[in-house]
């Protein structure tokens, strides 16, 4: 199962409109707007990301709607396997639960867009 927030525009005029379609349609969920700036913010959800391309495409082909644009999504599938590799993955270090250990002494190995901070 898949679900994803979208973003959905449209002139406030028309906002009303648009609002009580995505409400009555079984394509997706309404949960927040903004007549003023005829913004609206709903879910939809697919067995795949086919089914919510098509959805969306859906929202999209609505004639009062601007646009349409998926924001976030969650896969169930994508969790599953991160769920996996943490289970399989060793356990953090003892120093980093070790209550003597300093900040100074740990070395970052990451790179703050190749900035020399110190």
């Amino acid at each position: 199962m898949n679900v994803s927030s979208i973003v959905v525009q449209c002139k406030s005029d028309n906002f009303d409109e648009v609002k009580a379609w995505c409400e009555a349609s079984e394509i997706c969920e309404y949960h927040f707007g903004d007549k003023e700036k005829g913004k609206i913010i709903v879910t939809i959800e697919g067995e795949d990301v086919g089914e919510e391309i098509k959805k969306l495409v859906k929202i999209q082909e609505h004639p009062l709607v601007i646009a349409a644009d998926m924001m976030m999504t969650y896969q169930e599938e994508m969790l599953d396997e991160e769920i996996r590799n943490l289970a399989e993955s060793p356990e953090a270090p003892d120093w980093l639960n070790d209550p003597n250990t300093k900040a100074e002494d740990i070395v970052y190995h990451g790179d703050l867009k190749k900035k020399n901070l110190f």
